[in-house]
């Protein structure tokens, strides 16, 4: 019977991880591999694939909690904590804005704001708390790499043939929301991928290029190919992006990676990617004077004119509403676009959304930075270092245009937020102090009836069993 027990549960948490790794590379194939502007026409904005399998994975992961039984404590799970504060306020808010008078053209971005929010938040906890196993956490890490690899190699090809290619994809039931065309700045082509635009593609890049170099760093049985193909194409599609937003954010997780690598790979790496500037610099000089001229001529700019001119139109609109906002979604194109995500929550969801929403990435980043000191396993470390990177290159990234707006890059961000709960969640903290041993009487007792193990006791030790790592299971 005890042997039977133990190969079914273990039967069932196979099927588990192997259920929850192939959900979210189907979420990952759904999100990079179909461009934003097809969706199911019914369902209007709200009906991209992507957003419609992260409602079913928020769907599945209530159902699970609600299948769950509430006698198992589990650990502290500070991101989805800050996660919560963020729905609950988003919740108010659309609650206010239902409940004031609203333009009826108001209605139904507020709605769909709400969806994908909750969306991307399915998309988070399926990965927090579905992930069983620090291999899981590695080998989505690395499909979440690779898919992205395969979005920046659409982008290179744009880039080298001058079109946007993405406007011949086709899916039976998908119908286009927007047309596309190649875009331009300084006579070289902004490249897009199969995002909506090249701030969006260099946006979710910069989140994606650690991840893909933690993959590459650790090899995990895989060929040379396999595993520096996606820092290949990531890497050279963010030179070529010609997005002041992406450069800004490559720049941001570089200097996280060198800050927290070791001497020796900080040199070999960081040397590798200035010798790669170097040669794209000689090889397209166009580029690097473009690149140049976007970071000294900002006062020219009329994009960064567009983006301060935008701060006393936004504090007209925060001071109606100050704490909860108007309602996420509400504040139209035609009333003013930011190009800034936060200043838009601002606007939307008040101080308590815009802090609450701000509030998530940076408990990801504290509580990896402090785990990390305590590990000493140097793949889980530089792990933890690659998310720190990518979720402050995308946050960063946030405050150069209306991430809301770009169902991609929030969904990468938020996916990468869940990786970064799981693996704090499974990894025991190696200088944790070990549970004291249980208590031997070193008397006999007195007699068989009270030398036993009452079964009520032996029931709840059975039923509150304890993983290798330490923690509960």
């Amino acid at each position: 019977m005890g042997s039977s027990t133990v190969t079914t549960a273990r039967s069932r948490d196979t099927l588990r991880t192997t259920g929850v790794l192939t959900w979210l590379t189907v979420y990952l194939v759904l999100l990079f591999g179909i461009p934003s502007r097809l969706v199911f026409h019914p369902l209007g904005s709200a009906g991209a694939p992507s957003t419609l399998f992260g409602l079913a994975s928020a769907l599945v992961w209530f159902l699970a909690q609600l299948w769950r039984s509430a006698s198992v404590a589990g650990p502290r799970r500070p991101i989805r904590i800050a996660l919560t504060y963020f729905l609950v306020a988003v919740g108010i808010s659309y609650v206010a804005a239902m409940t004031r008078p609203i333009d009826g053209d108001e209605i139904s971005p507020a709605d769909v704001a709400l969806l994908v929010v909750v969306s991307w938040s399915g998309a988070l906890l399926t990965a927090h708390d579905g992930l069983t196993k620090l291999r899981d956490v590695e080998v989505l890490v690395r499909r979440f790499a690779f898919i992205g690899g395969l979005m920046a190699l659409v982008g290179l090809a744009q880039y080298v043939t001058k079109q946007p290619l993405v406007d011949r994809i086709a899916i039976p039931g998908l119908t286009a929301v927007s047309d596309v065309s190649a875009a331009f700045r300084n006579g070289l082509v902004r490249i897009s991928g199969t995002a909506t635009s090249p701030i969006e593609f260099g946006a979710l890049l910069s989140i994606l290029l650690p991840l893909a170099l933690h993959g590459a760093l650790h090899p995990a049985g895989r060929g040379f190919l396999r595993r520096w193909f996606p820092v290949g194409t990531i890497s050279l599609a963010l030179a070529l992006s010609m997005s002041r937003s992406a450069y800004i954010g490559l720049a941001v997780c570089m200097l996280v990676l060198l800050w927290g690598w070791p001497p020796a790979l900080r040199w070999r790496v960081g040397g590798s990617f200035l010798a790669v500037a170097v040669v794209l610099a000689a090889g397209v000089p166009r580029l690097f004077s473009s690149v140049r001229g976007m970071f000294s001529g900002v006062k020219d700019d009329p994009s960064i004119t567009s983006r301060t001119d935008s701060y006393a139109v936004a504090w007209q609109f925060f001071i109606d509403a100050p704490w909860f906002g108007r309602g996420l979604g509400t504040f139209l194109p035609k009333y003013r676009i930011f190009d800034n995500n936060y200043l838009g929550l601002l606007v939307s969801c008040g101080i308590v959304g815009t802090v609450a929403f701000v509030a998530i990435p940076i408990t990801a980043i504290v509580v990896l930075v402090r785990r990390r000191r305590r590990w000493a396993d140097p793949q889980s470390r530089d792990l933890a270092l690659s998310l720190v990177a990518g979720i402050l290159a995308g946050a960063v990234s946030l405050a150069f245009f209306d991430g809301f707006g770009f169902p991609m890059t929030m969904g990468t961000l938020f996916l990468a937020l869940g990786i970064a709960g799981a693996l704090i969640r499974l990894h025991p903290s190696d200088r944790d102090p070990a549970p004291p041993p249980p208590a031997v009487d070193v008397e006999p007792a007195p007699g068989p009836q009270q030398a036993s193990v009452p079964p009520a006791a032996d029931d709840a030790r059975r039923s509150h069993p304890v993983q290798a790592s330490g923690g509960p299971a």
